[in-house]
């Protein structure tokens, strides 16, 4: 069986957007797990995404407030067809990242991160597999917004797609 994963942070609304992109929220509609690597800012879209998604995997971020820190923990662990995966928000500078997170991280497959708004993909020397899907709402510094869609199929990742936000808002 095969699990299909919408994987997004920073999303920081209302403070970069006034709201998140049709075309996410119909990603998220139709996905089996969604992964938020923090930075939500407003409780309301929390509280959207716990409606709107059949299993949510969320941490907060450094820009939420106390409210969200109350209901999301800092670091996550989930497993999804056998593939155990972590989220968090930061992992510190990319100088050094992947020998960082197999320290930090050590028994994950799949490390899934925010804070910086960059897109990054690459593998650990354990075989760790780092992702961040960058922003759907803040570019910081990249030609586009964006999150990613995985598919997940007996424990390991079958295809990631980097997915370029519209700005049709809801």
């Amino acid at each position: 069986m095969t699990t299909r994963v919408i994987v997004v942070s920073d999303t920081h609304v209302p403070q970069r957007a006034h709201g998140l992109s049709r075309g996410l929220w119909a990603d998220i509609d139709a996905a089996d797990v969604v992964i938020h690597a923090g930075d939500w800012i407003d409780p309301a879209v929390l509280d959207a995404f716990e409606q709107r998604a059949q299993r949510l995997v969320g941490v907060y971020g450094n820009n939420d407030g106390a409210e969200i820190r109350q209901r999301l923990p800092q670091v996550a662990a989930a497993t999804i067809e056998g593939l155990r995966i972590t989220v968090v928000h930061e992992t510190g500078p990319a100088s050094g990242r992947e020998q960082r997170c197999d320290r930090d991280f050590a028994g994950s497959d799949l490390l899934i991160f925010g804070h910086s708004h960059i897109p990054w993909d690459s593998v650990s020397s354990a075989g760790m597999r780092l992702l961040n899907p960058g922003s759907p709402t803040d570019r910081r510094r990249q030609p586009a917004c964006t999150y990613l869609r995985m598919v997940i199929d007996v424990g390991r990742i079958v295809a990631t797609e980097l997915v370029v936000t519209d700005r049709t808002l809801t």
